[in-house]
């Protein structure tokens, strides 16, 4: 296969992660960092009617794609972008991230993939479609505070803590009895912590729309209640930990969300502040890819963790999400991680042509 040394960034026109150039703030970054480099890169954007004219220019000039779009944003759905990164990668290019990557460690249900293992709680479920969700969920609220998290929502859009409004309820209700659906329930959004107080039933025909639709779901977890002293961050750039940060969500009764939308606070750490988190994620990866479908290790990723109580009242690391779809660093431009990109990504294509020509 000819080596061109020529790497592109796909990006969708509008959305609210885009600069005034038009381009998300991380991403002329990383393009410049790749050029720095000695190779050749540059951004295109994707419409579902210019796939097959971004196929023929993208297979027969570049080596390598990076992904720099939220699913969100995507102009006609996930399925048609999709399906040309995968042609893509058919046709020997490397892709960071490709959709199988995506898919596996990205969708919210990869934590109901891991309820087994050490990293999440193993009642952690989640429904598919709108009959198991009204069946089972009235349920669950009787074990306790929940968190249904949509499986399309970013920065806290659409994950829910759900609990009973009236603490004299909550105690006498027998665990495994359906809560009723005129039951009032305090619901709070991470997205900025805003809190609603509704019926049970009426709230969860609200959350229908979040189950409707393409790739729609919703996942059940258990609250975790040391989320109030923070949830911690790992980034990575392939297998590498880059930082860590420490986010912790503003003071206020109701107030769970990690997000900067929502007053949380940052601190970034070096990974060697929280080795020992570190270590674990890093002994729990092959596990993880395991159980994911695949050691494809994404560019730029992250995974979330929150506190919780061992058995022996040690501190333990319960794993809230994984994210590679489109993880952004323009608070951290400053730290290089545009240059740890642009290394990660071109080693990957040299040994893929190492690969080849062996």
């Amino acid at each position: 296969m000819l080596m061109h040394k020529a790497i592109v960034v796909f990006e969708v026109e509008g959305g609210s992660d885009k600069y005034i150039d038009g381009h998300r703030r991380d991403t002329m970054p990383i393009v410049r960092a790749i050029q720095d480099k000695g190779w050749h890169a540059e951004v295109v954007y994707y419409r579902p009617e210019w796939s097959a004219d971004l196929f023929d220019h993208v297979s027969k000039n570049f080596d390598a794609y990076i992904s720099r779009v939220n699913p969100g944003n995507i102009p006609g759905g996930e399925a048609g972008y999709f399906a040309l990164l995968s042609k893509l990668a058919d046709e020997g290019l490397v892709g960071m991230s490709t959709p199988a990557e995506m898919m596996a460690y990205g969708a919210k249900d990869a934590l109901v993939k891991l309820n087994d293992t050490d990293l999440v709680p193993s009642d952690t479920t989640a429904y598919y479609d709108l009959e198991s969700f009204h069946q089972n969920f009235p349920t669950s609220l009787s074990f306790g505070q929940r968190v249904l998290k949509q499986n399309r929502g970013s920065t806290g859009t659409g994950i829910w803590r759900v609990r009973l409004l009236d603490k004299e309820l909550a105690a006498p209700l027998e665990p495994g009895t359906a809560v009723p659906l005129d039951t009032k329930i305090k619901a709070t959004e991470a997205v900025d912590n805003h809190t609603e107080i509704r019926e049970l039933g009426e709230f969860m025909d609200f959350c229908d729309q979040y189950i409707i639709g393409e790739n729609g779901m919703l996942v059940d977890m258990r609250f975790m209640h040391r989320i109030v002293e923070g949830e911690i961050r790992i980034l990575l750039v392939g297998p590498h930990p880059v930082f860590v940060v420490h986010k912790k969500p503003a003071e206020g009764e109701d107030n769970f969300s990690a997000t900067l939308f929502s007053g949380a606070k940052y601190t970034y750490d070096d990974p060697a502040k929280w080795q020992e988190l570190v270590d674990m994620f890093a002994e729990a990866r092959p596990v993880i890819a395991e159980k994911l479908g695949g050691d494809n290790i994404p560019l730029i990723w992250t995974a979330d963790f929150m506190l919780d109580d061992g058995e022996d009242g040690e501190d333990t690391y319960v794993l809230g999400e994984i994210n590679c779809s489109c993880v952004g660093f323009t608070s951290e431009l400053h730290m290089g991680i545009q240059e740890l990109v642009a290394e990660e990504a071109i080693t990957r294509v040299l040994e893929k042509a190492e690969t080849t020509v062996a």
